[in-house]
């Protein structure tokens, strides 16, 4: 199954990884250099370009087997068709001083740069 970079992928700070914690998302620029932050006060704009779904082979095995033992051949089924979705996220952001960055998130790193650019 494919995963978020979590990383700039065209632009300003190409190839920098993006981190979320605590609710703050920052892009990293190496060790000890200043770090980027994504939020109301440094982001100009941001755009959604694409959102991917898709869903966790190992969370639907794990449902499937869980309903499987539960409920016999329905719950197995059961439990495959609701496996976790997870999505990656690519976002266009420009931000207050001019530079402009394209980057590849996951679901937690996106619900944090909507919250925080609200």
């Amino acid at each position: 199954m494919a995963k978020a970079k979590n990383r700039v992928i065209a632009g300003d700070y190409e190839n920098q990884p993006v981190s979320s914690f605590l609710g703050t998302v920052l892009i990293e620029k190496g060790w000890g250099k200043e770090k980027t932050s994504i939020s109301k006060n440094t982001v100009e704009n941001y755009e959604l370009i694409t959102d991917e779904h898709r869903k966790s082979a190992k969370s639907g095995i794990a449902r499937g087997l869980v309903g499987g033992a539960l409920l016999g051949p329905v719950g197995m089924l059961a439990g495959g068709v609701s496996a976790k979705s997870k999505g990656i996220y690519v976002v266009a952001i420009s931000f207050k001083d001019g530079k402009r960055s394209l980057i590849e998130v996951d679901d937690k790193i996106y619900k944090a740069i909507v919250t925080s650019c609200f």
